[in-house]
């Protein structure tokens, strides 16, 4: 029986994970790991047995601790501050943290010699800026790294390589590009603007105005149902040592998704730019190449934008 260790487990892609395991109908064991407890019940889970455990991962030896007891198949590392707009308001903790618990996890691997296979989760802002018509990031492209959280995810990534190039732990990586789908929080850009929306069509607002950020920036957007596809993907057949992009491999500016849901609400929406909403520094365009996944485990985006869109939008209407 596959055994998960899930970090992270009570955020957003925990939950779609879970849901994800629970389509498989295999017989699994998972415990999740957090520093709150989840706000779905693990009961709705049938095909599965599911525990949580709350803890901080700044507690090297309670890692080490549940490692030795649970002994995973697979650790899926989700747990950090997962906000750009975060790191820069708060860049000491945001950086000590997503660095520090996931060097805890190695050295709690490492310690007891587990044989374990992690799944360290990056992100696509490690690249920096895109240049270039056309263009796509692929995995031997230099990276840039332009805010505190994007610094901490190359950390991260430079100790997976060090720990698996040195000690011979088995670690995958991944550069996760933007996700979307029902459930993510509205300190995410895309699930704020479907909120607002929402709020707006049920006011019955005439003429209703948008206040955002930056929303010529051009990004990848990809299902959460697909990026948790990708990471089990990975898990079971990903090649060690090994990086991965995690992404739909066209992009997307901001303004065109919040235009495809104000179409989707059967609305128009006015914009105008708040000033306080601009981060220092930001990438103008992020898009990445997906063929190497492709390749090594034959996973590919299934959900169109459109579909994840609606369903974002249907998630705020049953709030």
């Amino acid at each position: 029986m596959d055994r998960y260790l899930i970090t992270g487990f009570s955020g957003f892609v925990g939950k779609h994970f879970l849901e994800y395991l629970e389509t498989l109908h295999s017989p699994v064991s998972v415990l999740g790991v957090d520093i709150v407890p989840p706000d779905f019940g693990l009961d709705r889970l049938h095909h599965m047995q599911c525990d949580f455990e709350k803890m901080d991962l700044l507690d090297r030896e309670g890692i080490e601790k549940i490692i030795l007891q649970f002994q995973p198949s697979y650790i899926l590392h989700l747990a950090s501050y997962s906000s750009v707009a975060f790191s820069w308001q708060n860049p000491v903790k945001s950086f000590q943290n997503n660095t520090n618990i996931f060097l805890n996890v190695l050295e709690a691997v490492h310690s007891i010699s587990s044989k374990v296979r992690i799944l360290s989760v990056g992100s696509s802002e490690e690249y920096g800026d895109l240049v270039g018509v056309n263009a796509l990031f692929h995995e031997e492209a230099a990276l840039h790294p332009v805010s505190p959280y994007a610094v901490a995810r190359v950390s991260q990534e430079m100790l997976s390589k060090v720990y698996a190039e040195g000690y011979g732990l088995d670690i995958v990586m991944t550069r996760s590009f933007n996700h979307i789908g029902p459930g993510q929080k509205e300190i995410f850009v895309v699930a704020s603007f479907a909120k607002r929306l929402v709020e707006m069509k049920k006011e019955g607002a005439t003429s209703p105005k948008l206040m955002t950020g930056d929303i010529s920036l051009i990004r990848d957007f990809v299902d959460v149902r697909d990026v948790v596809r990708a990471y089990d993907g990975l898990l079971k057949k990903g090649r060690k040592g090994e990086i991965y992009n995690i992404c739909r491999g066209v992009g997307y500016s901001l303004k065109e998704l919040v235009q495809q849901m104000a179409s989707i609400l059967g609305m128009e929406v006015l914009t105008e730019t708040d000033e306080g909403l601009i981060r220092p520094r930001d990438n103008k365009v992020i898009v990445g190449s997906n063929e190497k996944i492709k390749r090594d485990i034959g996973w590919a985006p299934e959900i169109p934008l459109r579909r994840s869109l609606e369903d974002v939008i249907n998630f705020w209407n049953q709030q």
